[in-house]
C-alpha cells in the first residue's frame, strides 16, 4: 500500500476499469477532484465527493479538474457541477469542442461511448500551475493516448499524477494510431518527460498508485515497441479494449446488438480498415477475439463479461 506516501491533504479513490481513478485534495480553502469517473458511476462519484468533504469538514467542492475528455475521466462531471457548482478545469485544447459540445471533435461518437453535457469554466495550460488543496500542481503536457491528456506534478512532494500517459503495466490505449493520426512518437516522448522528473509516487488513471517509476517505464517502453513494430497490433488492442469497455457497461449483450453497436462506432470502423477486414469480418472477428483472450464469455447468442 502506498497512502502513508501521500501527504496531508491527498487522498486516492482507486475506481474499477469503468471509471478512472479519483484524487482528492483539501486544504482549509480549497478542495478539489482530479477526474471524476464514467456517468453510469456517478451515483458512486457523488458519493465518495460527499462522504470526503464531511469527513473533513468542508463545505463544498470548489474544483473539479479532468486529465484529459475521454468518457471514464469526465463522466461524473455534469452530476458534481449540479449538486457543488464546482468550477470545472478542462484542456486548453478542448475549450472550443466543449464550449460547442462537438461531437466530431470530442471523443464519445467516435468511441462509441457516453458522457452528459457539461460546461467549463477554466483551461489548464501545460507550463502553468495549479492549486489543489494545499499544493501547487504543475501542468505537463501528455500527449499519446490522447493528443491533449495532460498530467500534474507536484516538485516538493515528487507526485506525478499520471492519468493513462503512465499505468503500473503501460499505459492507455494509443487512440489517435487508430484513425491515422500520430500516436507513436508522442507517447515516446511522454515517458522521455516523465523519466526527467524526480518522481517517488505516481498516481495513474487506473490501478494503485506506485513508488517503481523505473521498471514501470521499462515495461512501458517495451509495450510501446511492441505496438509501433507492427500497427496492426495497436489495431487489434484498441479494438478489444474498447469493446471490453462497453461490455463493462453492458454486462451481457446480444450478439447481434454487438455487431450493430461495433458496425456503427467509427474507431473500430478504422481498425476494421487498417486490419483490411471488411466490417462483416470485422465483427465476426471482434467478440470472437475478445472471448480468446478470456475478458468475455459466448453463452449462446449472449456476450457476457468477465471481471
Amino acid at each position: 500500500m502506498t497512502a502513508h506516501l501521500l501527504p496531508p491533504g491527498i487522498e486516492v479513490f482507486e475506481r474499477g476499469w469503468l471509471s478512472a481513478n479519483n484524487i482528492f485534495h483539501f486544504g482549509e480553502s480549497d478542495a478539489a477532484l482530479v477526474d471524476s469517473g464514467y456517468w453510469a458511476h456517478q451515483n458512486l462519484t457523488q458519493d465518495l465527493v460527499r462522504n470526503a468533504l464531511q469527513k473533513h469538514g468542508l463545505s463544498t467542492l470548489n474544483k473539479l479538474v479532468n486529465t484529459h475528455l475521454h468518457s471514464d475521466h469526465c463522466g461524473g462531471n455534469a452530476a458534481l457541477i449540479k449538486e457543488f457548482d464546482c468550477n470545472v478545469f478542462i484542456p486548453a485544447a478542448e475549450e472550443i469542442a466543449v464550449q460547442s459540445w462537438d461531437s466530431a471533435l470530442l471523443s464519445y461518437d467516435n468511441l462509441g461511448q457516453e458522457c452528459p453535457r457539461f460546461a467549463h469554466h477554466d483551461v489548464l495550460v501545460p507550463g502553468q500551475e495549479i492549486l489543489l488543496g494545499r499544493y501547487h500542481w504543475q501542468i505537463l503536457a501528455a500527449p499519446g493516448h490522447d493528443p491533449h491528456s495532460v498530467m500534474l506534478y507536484q516538485a516538493d512532494h515528487r507526485i506525478l499524477i499520471s492519468a493513462d500517459a503512465l499505468w503500473e503495466e503501460g499505459f492507455g490505449v494509443i487512440f489517435p494510431e487508430l484513425w491515422g493520426e500520430a500516436g507513436f512518437e508522442e507517447v515516446a516522448q511522454t515517458l522521455d518527460l516523465i523519466e526527467t522528473l524526480p518522481v517517488d509516487l505516481v498516481i495513474p488513471g487506473h490501478g494503485a498508485p506506485f513508488v517503481d517509476v523505473t521498471k514501470s517505464l521499462a515495461t512501458a517502453r517495451s509495450r510501446l515497441d511492441y505496438l509501433a513494430s507492427d500497427p496492426d497490433r495497436n489495431a487489434r488492442h484498441g479494438a478489444k479494449v474498447l469493446l471490453k469497455y462497453r461490455l463493462l457497461e453492458w454486462r451481457s449483450r446480444d450478439i447481434k446488438q454487438v455487431n450493430e453497436w461495433i458496425s456503427t462506432t467509427p474507431a473500430l470502423l478504422s481498425a476494421a480498415k487498417l486490419l483490411n477486414m471488411t466490417i462483416d469480418e470485422f465483427t465476426q472477428w471482434l467478440p470472437k477475439a475478445l472471448v480468446k483472450s478470456g475478458a468475455a464469455k459466448l453463452e449462446g447468442d449472449t456476450l457476457i463479461d468477465i471481471a
